[in-house]
């Protein structure tokens, strides 16, 4: 288990809403949906992606965008197109004055637009994330990214078209698989990218000794490690660890351990009825009074609170 896998694994679809739209220029969507963390391709034509104040973003044929974080987002042909549909959250579609009439058409399963042979079709699903797990990857992300078709795995993305318009038991699952795999092969080619400026913890993997030893800090985070003991396990010295990990990851080994245990209690407190006590030994505290004190240093409140607040 490296650090992406434990990421992505809090970031897996369920029940993510898919849009298959059909357009014909000049064409624009203004995305409502609110959703954390949303993925974008073009299946036929080519585009462009505002959001906010970042500058526009040019969206080729094949090249999958990522966006993260709720803010709304419009997908046009040109920047200075007004957008003639608006997607809001659940997938509903709302034609925009000035759209042609057709537009209200639906023409298919999870599918919305003008006539099917439209120049542009756009395929856009969602992520509903929670958890602090969730959190750690959306802060290594900028609200728009793009890469490339020829970086992202083709197959994965050709094999949707067909799926998203279809209605069958356990469509749903498959459109939710398609998503984490094309959401995975996607950021790993981003992250790849010079202009990704990928978070320490991503870079610090490609290294032979800080790699392992943020593989072990994760296969087994309840574990009592220490400099000493992780310095064996990786072959070199506590000083060379204790260096080489501070200048890749950009923390020190046991203070990257005790923020990835308090993420993970924070998603136990909030996803389970679990006692205080037991999430404390599953993420390697001695006893509850450790887990509170360790977490109030790190989060200012202790776990009960957060529990109550996150409940609320």
């Amino acid at each position: 288990m490296d650090v992406l896998d434990d990421l992505l694994a809090g970031a897996r679809a369920r029940g993510g809403v898919f849009n298959l739209t059909v357009l014909d220029p000049p064409w624009g969507l203004h995305i409502v949906d609110e959703a954390p963390l949303a993925l974008a391709t073009l299946v036929r034509g080519a585009g462009w992606i505002l959001r906010g104040d970042q500058p526009p973003v040019r969206l080729d044929r094949g090249d999958v965008a990522v966006l993260s974080g709720p803010e709304p987002y419009v997908v046009v042909d040109a920047p200075d197109t007004a957008p003639q549909l608006r997607i809001h959250p659940g997938g509903r579609c709302e034609p925009l004055p000035g759209a042609p009439v057709d537009y209200s058409a639906r023409l298919g399963v999870r599918t919305h637009g003008g006539r099917p042979e439209g120049e542009a079709m756009i395929v856009s699903g969602t992520y509903q994330l929670e958890g602090d797990v969730s959190r750690r990857l959306l802060a290594a992300l900028p609200p728009v990214l793009v890469v490339p078709a020829d970086e992202v795995a083709g197959p994965v993305m050709e094999m949707v078209l067909g799926e998203i318009q279809r209605d069958e038991p356990g469509q749903q699952s498959v459109l939710d698989r398609w998503l984490d795999l094309a959401l995975i092969t996607t950021l790993r080619a981003w992250f790849a990218r010079p202009e990704s400026h990928a978070p320490g913890w991503y870079q610090a993997q490609a290294d032979p000794v800080v790699g392992l030893a943020l593989r072990l800090l994760h296969e087994d985070p309840a574990h009592p490690w220490s400099v000493v003991e992780l310095a064996n396990r990786t072959g070199v010295s506590r000083a060379s660890l204790a260096r080489r990990f501070t200048a890749l990851v950009g923390e020190a080994p046991m203070s990257y351990l005790t923020g990835w245990r308090i993420t993970l209690a924070a998603d136990l407190l909030r996803e389970t009825g679990d006692t205080v006590e037991s999430i404390a030994r599953r993420v390697g505290y001695a006893n509850a009074f450790a887990l509170s004190v360790a977490f109030k240093r790190v989060r200012g409140t202790n776990p009960t609170a957060h529990r109550r607040a996150t409940a609320a």
